[in-house]
């Protein structure tokens, strides 16, 4: 049988260089020089403005899921100088930042661009801090740290309560609601002071301040210059080669209060001259209806999306062969984050693609963080099964430590974050003695002969744990491939066992996988529809099929039981996009980690 070729995409050809040190770490870096960067991101903004000012850059839906709204690059820099004035009427600085509480929008996009372009920056703040959040422990934390001079919000009265609670006092920009002034924002007249404020802005001006998830602590405000941008965008265009031709149409979701999507999918649309549409759906079940209906509109040459959001998407086109052709028409680069992906859900990409055009597409994966802003590794090659993270970008040195048999990840390079935001002892923690930052990721290489075969993600050096035996679990890589032997029940796994002869996991259920196993089982409470027997002995035999192929207690699982209790984003068990920390869990999950090691019903035994 002929192999399908694969879909042309012009990306990097990546000519990696290693260095074994006397002290047994591994220098990998791409040879070469990154090419030459603007100053600051306006720069771009400004270039498209000039060449292209008509074409669109941003698209969102009309408020009850109309039509598109749109906005052109001309329009961008005409609102962005409007609300740069405003901002600095308000007396905003580097020391009194604009906070941004609500979710993707373009007005969310012009208030940050609007206060970057002369020199203010930004935070924009997980919604589920203001709307979820019972105590606001979080948003008073961040307030403390960044001391924000005003608080923007999409929609006053809804985030009223959690300006009252934490941002009482500071001036209120908004596009509707009580004392919603949007209006006389963007018709704000740009005095000679927004010309100066911009010139004065350069590549060590404070871009925005991008806060990690919280879920090891408080959340930690991570300094994002405009050089880091600048050279990190530089780092994309260097890898993704095929959109310095044809500028990105982006379709995304994913909030912009995390790195992956307020940096690099935000500023990669205007780094090319391309289009970002406003996805708002999300990868739920009710959520991905109008992903699904976007995605017929929008016809993407990159697509980014979670495991769980790619899952969704197959189902939909398995039963719509129109919305297959119409996302593959275009799509050059499949790209995944956030989460493990199953082999079954990588095999199934592949072949739709393949039955769909006749063609592979490129599917692939990286790393990164908030602290590197956050594109470090990507993975260019096809690869046969997910995981493998790639090879630094250009102009980034990875070093590896040895460090209890793994190889802990450290970075450096001009897109690494100079620290943390009011806090020296954090920052200095964060860097070794040469200045590399401590990613706290462990990986090891796919070929330990050959660095420029990539690598793959082998657990946060933090989560791992000794067994009673003194044996190392090395949670990452073990959590990936029980996801992947779940077969879809489950949309995460957290490992436990320290101290422990065996291991055990609580998993954190994915219920439409559930009801389609169990016909009928839509009107069922969480508790009974994961009671039912024949869902848990269908658990039981995929952890035994699993078990069958593992070799030593640090890899066998005989124990398991499903959370039905939600994680808990304040007390940091998951973030807002979902990623969960194992270390949370088991602390604030104790009972439950207890009941997995004794008689209790609800646990599974493979």
């Amino acid at each position: 049988m002929t192999k399908p070729k694969l879909r042309p995409v012009k990306l990097w050809d990546a000519e990696i260089a290693t260095e074994t040190r006397a002290d047994g770490a591994v220098i990998v870096r791409q040879t070469g020089e990154l090419g030459p960067y603007p100053r600051v991101i306006s720069e771009r903004i400004e270039h498209w403005a000039a060449v292209a000012p008509d074409r669109i850059w941003m698209a969102e839906r009309a408020p009850g899921g109309g039509d598109w709204q749109r906005v052109s690059y001309g329009a961008l820099l005409t609102h962005i100088r409007a609300i740069g004035q405003y901002l600095l009427g308000l007396g905003l600085s580097t020391d009194r930042p604009l906070v941004i509480l609500s979710g993707n929008s373009i007005s969310h996009a012009l208030m940050a661009l609007g206060a970057q372009y002369v020199g203010i920056p930004s935070a924009a703040l997980a919604p589920a801090y203001a709307l979820v959040s019972k105590d606001y422990a979080k948003l008073h934390e961040i307030r403390d740290q960044i001391t924000p001079g005003a608080v923007f919000a999409d929609d006053l009265d809804r985030f009223a309560p959690a300006m009252d609670a934490a941002f009482p006092g500071l001036p209120r920009l908004g596009l509707r609601g009580a004392g919603a002034n949007w209006e006389e924002i963007l018709a704000t007249v740009p005095t000679a002071a927004v010309d100066t404020a911009r010139a004065a802005t350069g590549p060590e001006t404070v871009a925005k301040f991008m806060f990690t998830s919280g879920t090891t602590g408080s959340p930690k405000a991570v300094i994002q210059t405009q050089k880091m941008l600048c050279v990190n965008m530089e780092q994309v265009y260097d890898c993704y080669a095929y959109l310095k031709e044809e500028p990105p149409i982006i379709l995304d979701w994913a909030p912009w209060n995390h790195v992956a999507a307020g940096n690099l999918m935000f500023n990669v649309a205007i780094w090319g001259g391309g289009t970002f549409h406003i996805d708002g759906g999300r990868p739920t079940p009710d959520g991905m209806a109008e992903t699904i209906r976007n995605l017929r509109d929008v016809a993407t040459n990159w697509y980014f999306n979670v495991p769980v959001g790619f899952e969704m998407l197959l189902e939909a086109m398995q039963d719509d062969p129109a919305l297959a052709a119409h996302f593959f028409s275009s799509v050059k680069l499949l790209y995944y984050a956030g989460a493990a992906m199953a082999q079954h859900t990588w095999d199934e990409l592949k072949q739709m693609a393949i039955a769909t055009t006749g063609e592979e597409i490129l599917l692939a994966s990286g790393l990164g963080a908030t602290e590197t802003a956050p594109f470090a590794l990507f993975q260019t090659e096809p690869q046969a099964s997910p995981g493998n993270i790639g090879v630094p970008a250009k102009g980034l040195t990875l070093k590896l430590v040895p460090n209890d048999g793994k190889w802990e990840a450290r970075v450096k390079g001009p897109n690494v974050t100079p620290g943390y935001w009011r806090n020296e002892e954090l920052t200095r923690d964060a860097f070794d003695d040469e200045g590399f930052y401590r990613l706290g990721d462990a990986l090891r290489f796919a070929d330990p002969d050959d660095a420029a075969k990539g690598f793959f993600f082998d657990g946060r050096v933090a989560e791992n744990f000794k067994m009673s035996t003194g044996t190392w679990v090395a949670v990452g890589a073990l959590r990936a491939r029980l996801i992947d032997a779940l077969g879809g029940l489950a949309r995460d796994v957290v490992i436990v066992g320290e101290g422990e002869d065996e291991l055990g996991i609580l998993i954190v259920p994915f219920r439409p996988a559930a009801e389609k196993m169990l016909l009928g089982s839509g009107a069922l409470d969480d508790a009974t529809l994961w009671g039912q027997d024949s869902l848990r002995d269908e658990i039981s035999g995929r952890l035994a099929a699993y078990n069958a192929g593992a070799t030593g207690a640090s890899l066998r699982v005989p124990r398991a039981m499903v959370m039905i209790e939600p994680l808990d984003l304040d007390r940091g068990e998951v973030t807002d996009k979902g990623s969960v920390n194992q270390r949370a869990v088991r602390s604030h999950r104790a009972d439950l980690v207890a009941a997995l090691y004794s008689d209790d019903p609800r646990v599974i035994r493979a």
